[in-house]
């Protein structure tokens, strides 16, 4: 990510529900409509995900609502096709095929004047490795604190 890019939304949930490998940077074929909403930060990925058809890949379950200014049906909820070069297209299927992982939407941003989203592969955490990493940072967190106590006295 360059200097001039500004995250719009970040999914928190893909860090914590899984391990995140390798990340892809991806256009995203938007509507003028959607654009204008997520201007306006009417954009929701909790539950969307990427899938692959037909050797392209297509971001599922991303929710952008419609502005007040529209007054057309639109469906809010379509599937909207990710830009990606064919080696990353090849990429994603072999890991997803052949190493079991998931394509995880991890966030989206302006990159000048373009949406740009991240996508991650990764596998899903057991319920333990997530209680795991929050050992692991309140542990540093504490650790941090010592380290601070210590340095004032």
């Amino acid at each position: 990510m360059g200097k001039d890019s500004k995250n719009i939304i970040i999914n928190k949930n893909a860090r914590r529900n899984f391990s995140l490998n390798e990340t892809f940077q991806a256009g995203i074929v938007l509507d003028g409509w959607e654009v204008k909403s997520i201007r306006q930060g009417k954009i929701d990925l909790k539950n969307s995900y990427v899938r692959l058809k037909n050797n392209e890949a297509w971001v599922i379950g991303l929710k952008i609502d419609v502005p007040a200014s529209l007054n057309q049906e639109v469906d809010i909820m379509r599937s909207r096709k990710l830009l990606l070069k064919k080696k990353e297209i090849t990429n994603l299927k072999d890991s997803i095929t052949k190493k079991g992982e998931t394509c995880v939407l991890e966030k989206i941003y302006w990159s000048q004047n373009l949406v740009k989203c991240d996508i991650a592969l990764g596998k899903g955490k057991k319920k333990f490795d997530q209680r795991e990493d929050i050992k692991k940072r309140d542990w540093e967190r504490d650790k941090a604190r010592a380290i601070k106590k210590s340095l004032r006295k």
